[in-house]
């Protein structure tokens, strides 16, 4: 995306008198965050509403010991505010959350986002051509389009185990961790062997008496090619910015090349297991071990991770790795299938997020009183991940199908900015007062990318991964380059569109 000036100025604040504004982001990561400085830009009157009292999203919630990016730092930016001063190649969530609010202050948009404002429900006025957005303990912004940035990966999921309730120990998710809770010398049981859990596990394995992590399934994992940024190199990107553009080019290249595999080429990743299964050989001295840490379905089926401690961690004389399945929770821990009951102080589920299934967060309802969960009961869906048949002016970063198995969703969360723009700048010019994507044309795509995505490794792998709803259906990635996706929304295609006035709804 193009270059934006600092401090952009915009009328970005919702009137207490219910006067609409331009447009109301529900959510104030990086997808409301970069659309927020977009909207400032183009004079747009705005707001954001944040339920938490800060910014970040995930970089916010997600503060358990090691997070940390599995996308190099250079990538791991706004386009048009790309950081000389990143410690390392893979950003850290410290790092990351604090070049988050740098940004909300450099472009004068803090002021725009109300913290502490959850959304209970979103209505659009057929009459008035407006939505309507009510907010917890009263009060209601109302706006011409409303763009929800709530993020696929922020309503954290509980494992399903009979009697949790019943433990008398800490319990907490890892998007939720308690700092509150002492590790040093105390029990600790690990669920779940995914992304946030095999940084979780060789941070506090040092720091804890015992650490049990249970397996269900286990994932690839590839070699981190991670290393402090030097001084030179920082220099360097000051100096000459140029030369973190050619870095990041570079590195988005490097990533993109991932999706041949992925979406094209399945035998490849063939061969690239074979390498990871030397790895893991090389890594893992007991080879039972290693046999129970190397999946037996193809690789890229579920998210591929980044790790050069968890394996050595893994190996630590403190550290269980448990594969019965766990049957129920006791007052003092968990219970396997094998009958050994693994007594625990504290249990950390590390089990991901509603996501496949997730839907809006808060209830959304569009022409004739319809609401979008309902709507979705079969599968999200929407027209290039970004507008729903039957929902006018209302805009989604990060819906359906644009989530991403081999590259940064900044790419991605741009590329939907910048269409809401057109949208917003095609409305105006022609002096339309609500747009609603043409069932058809939703259908049609919908279709499409169903009938790509089954013919990808995340859909033909053989397993049972959080990119597929409980039928089977593919309804969180991107079934190609990210560069096919932002060609196609490119441009605002009115003939995708109907144009609805005042009272036409």
């Amino acid at each position: 995306m193009e270059e934006l000036p600092k401090h952009a100025a915009g009328t970005a604040n919702a009137s207490e008198s219910g006067a609409p504004i331009d447009v109301a982001v529900v959510g104030a990561g990086f997808g409301g965050l970069g659309m927020a400085i977009h909207l400032a830009r183009a004079g747009r009157s705005f707001v954001v509403l944040e339920q938490a009292a800060s910014l970040g999203g995930t970089w916010r919630d997600n503060r358990y010991p090691g997070a940390a990016c599995d996308v190099p730092s250079n990538l791991y930016c706004f386009s048009f505010e790309p950081n000389p001063d990143w410690t390392r190649v893979y950003p850290e969530q410290r790092e990351i959350e604090a070049y988050m609010n740098r940004c909300a202050d450099q472009y004068g948009v803090r002021p725009a986002i109300r913290f502490g404002a959850r959304v209970v429900t979103a209505r659009f006025d057929e009459r008035a051509a407006l939505w309507r957005v009510a907010l917890e303990g009263g009060g209601e912004v109302v706006s011409r389009a409303l763009v929800s940035a709530t993020g696929g990966l922020s309503r954290p999921k509980l494992p399903d185990i009979e009697g949790l309730a019943h433990y008398a120990g800490a319990l907490f998710h890892s998007a939720r961790w308690d700092h509150g809770f002492g590790l040093e010398g105390r029990r600790v049981a690990v669920i779940g062997t995914g992304a946030s859990a095999i940084q979780i596990v060789p941070a506090i394995a040092p720091r804890v008496a015992r650490l049990v992590l249970f397996q269900r399934t286990p994932a690839w994992i590839v070699p981190r090619d991670d290393r402090p940024r030097t001084d030179a190199e920082r220099a360097r990107y000051r100096r000459h910015p140029w030369t973190q553009k050619l870095s990041r080019l570079a590195t988005y290249l490097r990533f993109e090349s991932r999706a041949i595999g992925f979406t094209r080429a399945p035998w490849l990743l063939a061969l690239a297991e074979r390498e990871v299964r030397r790895y893991i050989a090389r890594k893992v001295r007991d080879p039972v071990l290693a046999a129970k840490l190397t999946p037996a379905y193809r690789l890229g089926c579920k998210r591929v991770l980044l790790s050069n401690d968890f394996y050595p961690a893994v190996q630590r004389e403190n550290v269980a790795l448990v594969t019965a399945p766990i049957v129920r929770a006791t007052p003092e821990g968990l219970l396997t299938a094998d009958g050994v009951e693994h007594r625990v102080d504290a249990i950390v589920a590390a089990t991901g997020f509603h996501a496949a299934e997730a839907g809006s967060p808060f209830p959304v309802f569009g022409l004739g009183g319809h609401e979008l969960n309902d709507s979705w009961k079969d599968g999200a869906k929407a027209y290039l991940g970004t507008t729903v048949a039957g929902f006018p002016n209302l805009f989604l970063i990060t819906g359906p199908n644009t989530g991403l198995g081999h590259n940064s969703m900044i790419y991605v969360i741009e590329s939907q900015i910048a269409y809401v723009m057109r949208a917003l700048g095609a409305m105006r010019s022609r002096g339309v007062a609500a747009v609603d994507v043409r069932p058809e044309v939703e259908a049609a795509y919908n279709a499409e990318i169903q009938a790509r995505l089954a013919r990808t490794v995340w859909n033909t792998g053989g397993c049972a991964s959080w990119y597929l709803t409980r039928d089977g259906r593919n309804t969180t990635l991107w079934p190609g380059f990210t560069f096919e996706f932002r060609r196609r929304l490119a441009r605002f295609r009115w003939d995708d569109y109907r144009a609805l006035a005042p009272g036409a709804g």
